[in-house]
């Protein structure tokens, strides 16, 4: 059944973790965030938001590009490089059946090699960087950097909220995979009139451990999903970023939190012109860690195959 926009549209109630402040009276409100909605914000992280502004700016310049230029980097779902338009439909992931997403994407994912032949080949290939905006490789590398650090913040974090050592989920990151996107979200002069139950991504949970969104605010933005509240607009702060955590999170922590289930609504009516860019970083374990009997890159693959439209 496809979903549609709930009228009026309210604001689901997510709480800011500072993680430049003692994390132990802020534990109950992480606890009680990803068991209700997978989803929360963080301040205190130290990155600094001109890097963000800048890989805007120059991922803008590639996304404007003719579509000639762009194909020169297309990649399936997974690969490194450039995802164009219908080249995925996130809802296919949960059985939810969507016409493929309004976005594009450039992807980049983890290349420093674990000496493992089979593993290094299917998880740890060069980046492609486009050749038209070279300024865009440092400055993506430069955020990779940080991504990784405060990643393991978080996760530090969250080992200690669900009552366990603080390395609980760390110890498994020595040598992670990660997958990062630059997600376009154009205008309707780009994409058209979206069809019935079109969205800019369609409602899912990610499939890994902990996501960490820089956003935009927009009408047609991200909305999470709780049972008590169904979707609602994801409360924005420029300073802070979106966490939530994903499938194999929820089955490490037994089912206590929830993978936050969320969508990114179309260009809205009212606002055709909308374009909004998202900088989403998925975090995830090293290859061969199994979480209750679930390889855990085996089933990042199936789902990631689950995803493409081609």
């Amino acid at each position: 059944m496809t979903e549609t926009r709930r009228e009026p549209r309210s604001e689901a109630s997510l709480p800011t973790i500072d993680l430049g402040r003692d994390p132990a009276p802020q534990l109950p409100a992480v606890d009680r965030a990803l068991r209700e909605a997978g989803f929360l914000l963080v301040s205190g992280h130290g990155v600094d938001p001109g890097l963000r502004a800048e890989i805007r700016a120059v991922a803008r310049r590639f996304f404007h590009l003719p579509a000639t230029a762009k194909e020169a980097y297309a990649v399936r779902v997974g690969g490194r490089g450039w995802l164009g338009p219908g080249a995925e439909a996130n809802g296919y992931a949960e059985g939810t059946a969507t016409p493929p997403d309004l976005k594009e994407s450039l992807s980049f994912a983890a290349e420093e090699p674990t000496g493992d032949a089979a593993v290094d080949a299917e998880w740890f290939l060069p980046n492609r960087w486009p050749d038209e905006v070279p300024e865009l490789r440092p400055l993506v590398e430069a955020y990779l950097t940080e991504m990784k650090k405060l990643s393991d913040r978080v996760l530090d974090l969250l080992g200690v909220a669900l009552g366990e050592e603080r390395d609980f989920f760390t110890r498994h990151t020595g040598h992670p995979t990660f997958g990062f996107n630059i997600n376009w979200y154009p205008g309707r002069e780009r994409t058209g009139e979206p069809e019935p139950g079109q969205f800019r991504i369609g409602p899912h949970t990610d499939f890994g451990t902990v996501t960490v969104l820089d956003r935009e605010a927009g009408k047609g933005g991200l909305q999470v999903f709780t049972d008590a509240g169904g979707w609602q607009d994801a409360p924005f702060d420029p300073a802070a970023f979106t966490v939530n955590i994903g499938d194999l999170m929820a089955g490490w922590t037994g089912g206590r939190w929830r993978s936050g289930r969320h969508r990114v609504l179309p260009p809205p009516a009212d606002v055709p012109a909308e374009e909004l860019m998202s900088l989403v970083y998925f975090y995830e374990c090293t290859p061969g860690t199994t979480i209750h009997g679930i390889e855990s890159h085996g089933y990042l693959r199936a789902q990631l195959d689950a995803i493409a439209t081609d």
